[in-house]
């Protein structure tokens, strides 16, 4: 048996339902898309944002098309290192572009923790202090760790639940907002300058990361009922659910509040558009529908980066040691993600945490599609006109973001790039340092994880 299948059989299948992976891939989409981003993409897009999101769930659809083939030929627990690993075999490029997509996910944990901090803190005017913001963000990670620690069904059991209060109340306050404020106030009163086309490009980026939630479906695929229809089913599913409620979200921000309203307030803008709306019962609904979606996306993030890296280490494609903890490796990566994860909360604000997402997440999934188009198009039955034409959204908006980026902010460009050499570097280390260990042993290089993937240039 490869570590492949032992992975498989350790976990619980068919313990996710349908109605759960939908649960699971909406409640990190929009923990994030909604509270955490809305502000930074209002802030380069200005009064056309709406639009963004539109155009984030178009380049998203293309997007999922790769894994949505992957996942029903070959559903997987840690499905995004199961695809790049059969993409280029188990060598440097598909251990480092999964380990960045697991990055990306612990990247969307601190980011989700620090909005959450931030909508608990404004009731009280404390969501300037830094050091208390912290100290809530790294509170909702533990708290994600204890509910993941608990197994998989508390994990999707609770997702189903908050899930339906989060997109209830979502939307009633989208609704009601749209009805008290009109849709020619606000933002949308503003003119619309041409002159930031390229702003409003660079905005897609944040906009798909608000959608790339869906691909803790593909996460989980090994876990999922009936996975070889479910898998896809559920994130399409996701994905229109989600484009829904932001929509309805980004109307009713953009008819309350002018863009540099938005923009003072982009890490709460729900709460401060809720206000002019609905005074202060509205202001304090929207905090507790903020907390409830946040919550819930940190839970669902720490779940599906856990299992990653879990797959990553039974593959052997990252180093592991237990540091004297007991429990299997699973139980390991759940730490490991929350340490992460809470040191990003505590060193990086909202804007560079969900910068840096941006730039691994649009990497690693540039790396997929050309992985699925150039060794695995006829075998999953892909057209290769829409892998291609995901490969240029995703480039398109990548070098517009990085453009952008640039010119505000270039640190994070360096950071980005920097983490992204050291992650490549660490793993080509690490599996230099593999081979010559099990050069000399025949049987255990047949075991290391050649069970039949061509290994590809």
């Amino acid at each position: 048996m490869d570590t492949h299948s032992a992975h498989e059989d350790s976990l619980n299948k068919g313990s996710i339902t349908l109605l759960g992976g939908v649960a699971m891939g909406t409640g990190v989409m929009i923990g994030a898309g909604i509270f955490a981003l809305t502000g930074q993409i209002a802030e380069l897009a200005g009064p056309l944002f709406p639009l963004s999101f539109v155009a984030g769930a178009l380049v998203t659809s293309l997007a999922a098309y790769s894994y949505i083939k992957m996942s029903n030929k070959w559903p997987s627990s840690g499905g995004i290192a199961m695809i790049l690993q059969k993409a280029y075999g188990p060598g440097v490029v598909a251990s480092a572009a999964a380990m960045m997509m697991a990055l990306s996910m612990i990247i969307n944990e601190s980011l989700v923790a620090r909005t959450f901090a931030t909508y608990a803190l404004r009731p009280f005017g404390l969501e300037d202090t830094g050091w208390l913001v912290s100290a809530v963000a790294l509170a909702a990670i533990v708290f994600a760790y204890l509910v993941n620690a608990a197994g998989n069904k508390s994990v999707s059991g609770f997702s189903v639940v908050m899930s339906a209060i989060k997109v209830g109340g979502i939307a009633i306050f989208a609704v009601a907002a749209i009805w008290a404020s009109g849709l020619s106030g606000g933002a949308f009163s503003e003119p619309v300058e041409l002159s930031k086309a390229d702003a409003l490009l660079a905005s897609v980026a944040f906009s798909i990361l608000a959608f790339k939630g869906f691909t803790t479906i593909t996460n989980s695929g090994g876990e999922m009922v009936d996975p070889h229809k479910n898998v896809g089913r559920t994130i399409m599913v996701s994905i229109a659910v989600c484009i829904v409620i932001y929509l309805l979200v980004a109307l009713a921000v953009g008819s309350s509040l002018s863009i540099s309203e938005i923009v003072q307030a982009r890490d709460y803008s729900l709460a401060a558009a809720a206000r002019p709306a609905f005074g202060q019962m509205g202001f304090y609904f929207t905090v507790v529908i903020a907390l409830t979606a946040t919550i819930s996306g940190v839970i669902a993030s720490v779940f599906a980066a856990s299992r990653m890296l879990a797959m990553l280490t039974d593959m052997k494609l990252l180093p592991h040691s237990h540091f004297g903890m007991s429990g299997g490796i699973q139980s390991h990566m759940l730490v490991y993600t929350v340490v992460i994860a809470g040191t990003l909360a505590v060193l990086f604000d909202l804007s560079r945490i969900a910068s840096l997402g941006a730039f691994f997440y649009l990497v690693m999934d540039m790396l997929v599609h050309w992985g699925v188009l150039r060794n695995l198009r006829k075998e999953v039955g892909a057209r290769a006109t829409i892998l291609l034409a995901a490969l240029a959204a995703d480039g398109v908006v990548l070098a517009a973001f990085t453009v952008t980026k640039l010119r505000s902010d270039p640190a994070i460009v360096a950071y980005a790039i920097i983490g992204i050499a050291i992650v490549f570097l660490g793993q080509w280390i690490f599996l230099s340092g593999q081979r010559k260990a099990t050069s000399s042993d025949p049987a255990e290089r047949i075991s290391d994880g050649h069970s039949g993937d061509q290994e590809h240039p």
